[in-house]
């Protein structure tokens, strides 16, 4: 929809149409429920011309019951096609019967839009026997909920499970530094173990070989001080020849020959999918034991000399701060779990208490809900003047440049008001328009223009009711409101609006007030309820 729109609403009685070469006829505009409306579409054509009528299911808000075919009847040297459809609505209202797009020599032309009405069938209560009307019963959503339970249920459990993992990760860790209280403690208990595990017998090979070098790797790191588990073999075997030598460890040259020997059959089983035979992987793995017992014994108890003295105690405050930045990212996670815990149970308490959307209007926000609550503001707009109250103050827009020349000739003044667009979820819209020559204004007349250049600029699926309307001063006008699709870009589906027209005439002017905003949305009604019963007319001035 685009801004001429709502002017092009007040000035619909005025503009005269164009003659076309596709008529549009319908054989009653009111009808009861259920009940067939036939539209007909005629046109004249040539002889050799090629004329396509649409198949349609739907029109609008209107069913196709019925496609009838095409009456032929040949005129002068021209042949004259009637196109007939029949349509029917179970609900009763006011529907717009949009336009229909036939192509004549593949050229596009379209037909007109109308308005029908379909009424209610009228019941005998003399015959009929009337009942009480029964009490709302609640609806059993106990079926159509349960995901909702699922969910809280999962979340619940999830969040638990994350809790009782990181809680034992730390009380394993805590179990490991009392038990084990030196290196060569922690890998023969760790070798033990990975033989209770018997993996080589169960054919997982590889990650035996995984478990085996990272228990060697891990000591050395830790009793001889040399990045072990970040080296590769050639330069895990340099580094612990340069210990040896710097510690004077009286390391031979069998034990280090061994480990290198094990440490490479082990990267030929992890990276080249080798299969030692079972003797050799019961020799690697006493090869690692004695390896790692022999370092042990090998390290010198003296008192270091001053250099390394120096060097020990820097890595030892390396160590420590390392230490205290485990600890702080410790903290910092523990408090983390715990505040998205709180969080977490928060949300969902209020979910279960209070309902989905209470949680997503109040924590996520809501746009209408803010402009609810927010200040609101009283003001006149136009001539003749309407003095209301709208949540923000309405801005002037000039939109006499994009009105057709011969619409413009009849008008003297016009004004317009607006806050948003026409693609928002919420928009209201005030405009007064005087006319040159006195003229008498058939209220009901100028609705069904306004509802018809709705359709025609977009307003899809348009369902239509009115009513009269009457402000708290006694001045009386016509209500229109229902709901219509409107479509974003690509989105042919489109978003379901709900609007509500008012329409009041003075001598020489009209004064119009167009509220719409999403259909269900709560807050939207609220505003338009408050907007509406906030308004007084004033008269105009000559």
């Amino acid at each position: 929809m685009k801004k001429q729109l709502y002017l092009l609403l007040l000035l619909s009685t005025a503009v005269f149409a164009q003659q076309k070469q596709v008529v549009t006829s319908i054989d009653t505009i009111k009808n009861k429920i259920g009940a067939e409306f036939k539209l007909s579409i005629k046109t004249t054509v040539d002889t050799s011309s090629k004329v396509i009528f649409p198949n349609l299911k739907n029109l609008g808000a209107l069913e196709v019951i019925q496609s009838y075919p095409i009456d032929t009847v040949k005129m002068d040297g021209r042949y004259e096609l009637i196109k007939k459809y029949g349509l029917t609505q179970f609900d009763s209202g006011r529907y717009v019967v949009p336009s229909i797009k036939i192509f004549i020599n593949s050229k596009p032309f379209f037909t007109d839009s109308l308005l029908v009405e379909v009424a209610n069938v009228q019941v005998d209560t003399l015959k009929q026997k009337m009942y009480d009307i029964k009490d709302i019963a609640p609806a059993d959503n106990s079926i159509g909920d349960w995901w909702k339970y699922l969910l809280i249920v999962a979340l619940i459990g999830g969040i638990g499970a994350c809790i009782y993992w990181f809680i034992k990760k730390r009380q394993e860790k805590k179990l490991h530094k009392e038990i084990y209280k030196t290196p060569i403690e922690r890998a023969t208990s760790l070798l033990d173990s990975l033989e209770k595990k018997e993996l080589w017998q169960k054919g997982e090979v590889k990650a035996y070989y995984s478990e085996l070098t990272d228990i060697a790797r891990n000591y050395i790191e830790e009793a001889i001080e040399i990045p072990a588990m970040e080296s590769t073999t050639s330069e895990l075997i340099l580094g612990l020849r340069a210990a040896s030598v710097k510690k004077k460890m009286t390391l031979s040259k069998e034990i280090i020959e061994n480990l290198e020997r094990v440490l490479k059959q082990a990267d030929l089983v992890k990276f080249a999918k080798s299969k030692p035979l079972d003797f050799e992987i019961t020799e690697d793995r006493n090869k690692i034991q004695k390896a790692i017992l022999t370092l042990d014994s090998s390290i010198p108890l003296e008192v270091p000399e001053a250099e390394e003295t120096l060097l020990n105690e820097a890595q030892r405050q390396k160590q420590i701060q390392i230490q205290l930045r485990k600890q702080r990212n410790k903290r910092i996670l523990t408090a983390s779990a715990i505040v998205l815990f709180l969080l977490a149970a928060t949300t969902i308490f209020f979910i279960v208490t209070k309902g989905f959307s209470y949680v997503k209007d109040n924590i996520i926000g809501h746009p209408t809900k803010e402009l609810l609550e927010g200040e609101w503001v009283k003001s006149e707009y136009g001539n003749p003047g309407i003095i209301i109250e709208t949540p923000k103050v309405l801005k002037r827009i000039d939109l006499t440049k994009t009105l057709p020349k011969n619409g413009m000739a009849l008008i003297k003044e016009m004004q317009s008001f607006v806050y948003g667009s026409v693609l928002d979820r919420f928009y209201v819209m005030v405009s007064t328009l005087k006319f040159k020559a006195e003229t008498q204004i058939d209220l009901a007349k100028s609705m069904d223009g306004i509802l018809q250049s709705l359709e025609s600029q977009g307003a899809q699926n348009m369902i239509v009711k009115q009513e009269e309307f009457e402000t708290k001063e006694g001045v009386k006008g016509i209500k229109a409101y229902g709901t219509f699709s409107q479509v974003d870009g690509g989105d042919a589906t489109g978003v379901k609006m709900y609007y509500e027209a008012v329409l009041f005439s003075q001598e020489g002017g009209l004064q119009q007030i167009l509220l719409f905003h999403e259909e269900g949305d709560t807050y939207g009604n609220e505003i338009s309820e408050r907007v509406l019963n906030s308004v007084e007319l004033k008269q105009a001035s000559k």
